[in-house]
């Protein structure tokens, strides 16, 4: 059963799901809280913030069945409808509204990499056996020309294979339109979270003294790597290429499948291209490496070779958070939840991960 008075909420982490949780849980009348160490609510690309502000924003739900189980799928297929839903919201409020796409995606492979290409659609067969909708579509050179003219290879025409109903988001935007229109919540900007429990944190400012107890009805912690000792999350780094391509005029993700790594390609606003894949063990949050930004941009121009001309805005990198099976963990009990280990699906899977623990909290 709902709660139906008005609780007092306290939120460690204003990431993704720290903006996803505040921006709910107020518009259902509660009084809430946010604490988070970073100096405000605007994006830094410096590895130090909030991870969701760095993701390329894929809701690839069956892409993801390469190297994730069906639960995955599932939650993404979820949050598919609830990102549609949350994003007509938020477009009617907000000022730059969120720019939610739902194109399909695409597989591509150069011709010397099919043998790469067609282990991992066998892989997504075998996961979506029986389910004829969901599987990848095999299109011709023709076709792709039709949807994509920019996509052709360097080295001779592409295989492609269209993955329906997929689609894209826009972090940034998003992620500042929660917090926007997030009204009558209480952002603590420059505060962290030390240690919490059930129904309190031990709160103290970045430059301040030490910390001091607060009390609440329901804590969250949505910190992320933050969440250390209380769970075993590890970062693991990520780093993207953001492009000003003119012209390219891309319509949906591109996932490049090469024997070695997975590139995408994403589409943003304002003819901007974001590049990634990269994924280092490492909690090293220094900026991007020559070998990463190398082998990306060179990966993208392999499939675009209009991005020859286009001009590098920005190279971002951040630790994304993991647990040791790579699955997100979801823990409730009387007056405190914990999410976390969203590692690579933090888009994708933040609405059905925050549905469940709202249910199972009592307060969906």
């Amino acid at each position: 059963m709902a709660h139906t008075q008005k609780l007092h909420i306290g939120i460690a982490g204003a990431g993704l799901l720290g903006r996803l949780l505040a921006w709910t849980l107020t518009h259902q009348g509660h009084d809430v809280s946010v604490f988070d160490p970073a100096p405000g609510p605007q994006p830094a690309f410096d590895g130090q913030g909030a991870a969701g502000f760095t993701a390329a924003g894929m809701l690839s739900p069956l892409a993801e069945l390469e190297s994730a189980d069906a639960d995955v799928a599932q939650r993404g297929w979820h949050a598919i409808t609830r990102w549609s839903q949350i994003d007509a919201t938020l477009s009617e409020r907000c000022h730059k509204p969120p720019s939610l796409a739902q194109r399909g995606s695409l597989m591509v492979a150069h011709g010397t990499d099919l043998g790469a290409a067609r282990r991992v659609l066998a892989r997504l067969d075998d996961a979506q056996a029986g389910d004829a909708i969901r599987q990848p579509q095999a299109l011709s050179a023709a076709q792709l020309q039709q949807i994509e003219p920019c996509l052709h290879g360097t080295s001779g025409p592409l295989h492609a294979w269209m993955l329906h109903g997929e689609g894209h988001i826009d972090t940034v935007r998003t992620m500042q339109c929660l917090h926007d229109d997030a009204h009558g919540v209480q952002w603590h900007w420059a505060q962290a979270v030390h240690t919490l429990g059930p129904g309190h944190m031990d709160i103290s400012a970045v430059q301040g003294s030490g910390p001091s107890r607060t009390g609440f009805d329901w804590v969250f912690d949505v910190r992320g790597v933050g969440a250390r000792p209380d769970l075993p999350v590890r970062g693991v780094r990520g780093e993207v290429v953001w492009l000003h391509a003119p012209g390219v005029n891309l319509q949906r993700p591109v996932r490049l499948l090469h024997p070695r790594h997975r590139v995408y390609i994403v589409p943003r606003p304002g003819d901007v291209v974001l590049v990634g894949a990269s994924e280092i063990e490492s909690e090293d949050r220094s900026p991007v490496s020559l070998r990463s930004a190398v082998e990306l941009m060179a990966a993208a121009h392999s499939v675009i070779p209009a991005l020859a001309e286009a001009r590098i805005l920005r190279l971002d990198a951040n630790l994304r958070p993991a647990l040791p099976d790579h699955r997100p963990i979801i823990h409730v009990e009387p007056g405190l939840v914990r999410i976390n280990g969203l590692y690579r699906h933090g888009w994708l899977l933040g609405p059905s991960l925050m549905d469940e623990a709202l249910a199972r909290a009592g307060l969906a």
